[in-house]
């Protein structure tokens, strides 16, 4: 028996230092990040506008691999099934990660266990956009009317279940109206239908809601963020156009497979944190109304697991299900 513990013994030593020298090495050959969105989109966008930097920094190529499909499902759940040895990562959204969990019965994956989180990237809020025929031109305006014609205002949203959506049921709650949520398929079929004036407002992204505004196709009336977008910085935040404590962002982030050595998880860490401090990368994100974050691991778990809470809460109250 003793000779079985000594070897048993020796083999977790030879083991750990095994894995603490590749740790050490990482990363020794390419590295794939799954995007669980299609090509082309703001996930893909952001992923290889950062692991551009984060290749150049490591040395090794990090491989763009758009895998989406049932609303990011498909692609986050096969990270999560991957082995955890930082040569698989996953760019993360508030959808995939933090909605997800309470708008779906089952998932084949656990978002708060099966991940190990490596940094938020980003942050960017939405924009409460109405058409150009709607009457209120503050968002103090917009609350009133609304109240004094409960059920009546229609306000598009990128999709049922959907981040902008959840906002959206935020915000009737805390600004306590009642108006008619209307689903389309994407962001872009919600603003232009109130562009044409066929829907009365939306939650817009800053970048596309921005646009229209200073064309004068809609009004931008306030950002659902805790400070002012630099695309519309003469419009308030909901929190200062009146209702307190009015928060409602979506995100990027960057998670590896749960058990991932803590080793790499520092070295991706350090280097995506480095290459967001970037000007010309901030100023590029900028221009679309995203703000870079770059938190340490530990911070960016508080802040997942404060945000499934949040969105379950909100989830519930709504009685929101997509399955």
């Amino acid at each position: 028996m003793k000779t079985f513990m000594r070897h048993l013994a020796r083999t977790a030593l030879v083991f750990s230092l095994t894995s603490a020298a590749a740790a050490a090495q990482y990363p020794d050959r390419p590295v794939r990040v799954i995007v669980p969105f299609a090509a082309g989109g703001g996930a893909d966008i952001v992923a290889r506008q950062v692991f551009q930097g984060v290749s150049q920094a490591l040395g090794q190529p990090f491989v763009i691999e758009n895998r989406g499909g049932a609303g990011g499902i498909i692609g986050t759940d096969a990270v999560a099934k991957a082995a955890p040895d930082g040569y698989t990562l996953l760019l993360g959204q508030s959808g995939p990660n933090a909605i997800n969990p309470s708008v779906y019965n089952k998932l084949p994956y656990d978002a708060r266990r099966d991940f190990a989180p490596v940094t938020q990237l980003t942050r960017y809020p939405y924009v409460i956009a109405v058409k150009k025929s709607l009457p209120p031109n503050t968002l103090a305006e917009l609350i009133a009317l609304a109240q004094a014609k409960p059920g009546t205002l229609s306000l598009s949203t990128a999709g049922h279940g959907s981040s902008s959506h959840l906002a959206v049921e935020l915000f009737k709650r805390q600004a306590k109206i009642d108006v008619i949520a209307v689903a389309y398929k994407g962001a872009g079929p919600a603003l232009l239908d109130v562009v044409a004036g066929n829907v009365d407002m939306t939650f817009g992204d800053a970048a596309s809601a921005s646009k229209q505004a200073h064309a004068g196709a809609v009004k931008a009336l306030a950002v659902t963020g805790a400070r002012r977008s630099p695309l519309l910085p003469e419009v308030p935040t909901v929190q200062e156009a009146g209702v307190a404590g009015y928060e409602a962002t979506a995100w990027h982030a960057v998670l590896a497979p749960r058990g991932t050595p803590p080793e790499v998880i520092a070295t991706l860490n350090d280097a995506i944190r480095k290459v967001l401090e970037d000007p010309a990368l901030k100023a590029k994100l900028a221009q679309d109304g995203i703000e870079t974050v770059g938190s340490s691991p530990k911070e960016f778990e508080t802040a997942l697991l404060a945000e499934i809470d949040k969105w379950r809460q909100v989830v519930e109250q709504a009685n929101i299900k997509l399955d």
